[in-house]
């Protein structure tokens, strides 16, 4: 098999399996937790440091939001089990990046890694998120050309494929909807707080030898699970979070 196809199907398949890499991450955090000496570390770095990694992941948020929001139905802006696209979205934050939806995902998921005071853990996480995500950009973006073809080509060779370029933006056509962000993002919300609260209370006991259920964490996972089961009943049981042309 080509190099080429075999990058694609690789990509493919780690396309798919994309949504195991929470799991992943809270495999790793247990002995990152276990062996980070982070006693030593000030009570003002520990704020400084979950400051940075909350702001860090709502950063990562709000470019998700922005990008489902401004997304019409049919788009390549975001799928789950394959690749699938009637129109080329080009304007909105797809004017300034080609993987919106991956920026946002490293940055959600490298907030809960800094929450981790590990250094080496957000570099490493930082590597291995790239190689995985390198190469289902790179599947996905074999799926466009064949299927937009010199529109694609042309439209890719200006834009960067993950860090934005504020200066390339175009004003979109689709207004932003905040409740498609409502109806679809709940769930990413629901596992990034899990993780903050996983790592927080990992920590605690580790350092402590004791179980505290009643730390901040378990009152911010408290309120987002209910906020999770308010948003699904009202998905999937009425009609108040349906759209006509969004996904």
């Amino acid at each position: 098999m080509a190099l080429i196809h075999s990058f694609e199907k690789s990509g493919n398949f780690l396309f798919r399996k994309r949504g195991q890499i929470p799991i992943l991450l809270f495999i790793m955090v247990i002995p990152v937790l276990y062996y980070s000496n982070s006693l030593e570390m000030s009570e003002n770095a520990r704020r400084i440091l979950t400051g940075l990694a909350i702001l860090v992941s709502i950063s990562g948020f709000l470019v998700r939001a922005i990008a489902i929001g401004t997304t019409p139905k049919g788009t390549s802006g975001r799928n789950t089990s394959e690749q699938i696209a009637e129109s080329l979205n080009h304007k909105g934050i797809y004017s300034m990046c080609r993987h919106p939806l991956y920026f946002g995902n490293y940055l959600m998921w490298i907030g809960i890694v800094i929450f981790t005071f590990n250094l080496y853990f957000v570099i490493i996480v930082s590597l291995a998120f790239w190689l995985y995500y390198e190469r289902i950009m790179f599947a996905e973006e074999r799926f466009l050309e064949r299927k937009f073809g010199e529109e694609y080509i042309e439209w890719s060779k200006s834009i960067p494929a993950f860090i934005p370029s504020f200066s390339k933006y175009i004003k979109g056509e689709i207004p932003f909807s905040l409740v498609s962000v409502l109806r679809r993002e709940y769930s990413g919300v629901l596992a990034t707080v899990v993780s903050f609260a996983f790592i927080d209370h990992l920590r605690h006991f580790f350092q402590t030898g004791e179980l505290d259920p009643l730390r901040p964490s378990t009152y911010a996972l408290g309120a987002t699970l209910i906020i999770t089961l308010i948003l699904r009943t009202l998905k999937h049981s009425t009609s108040l979070l349906s759209e006509e042309g969004r996904s």
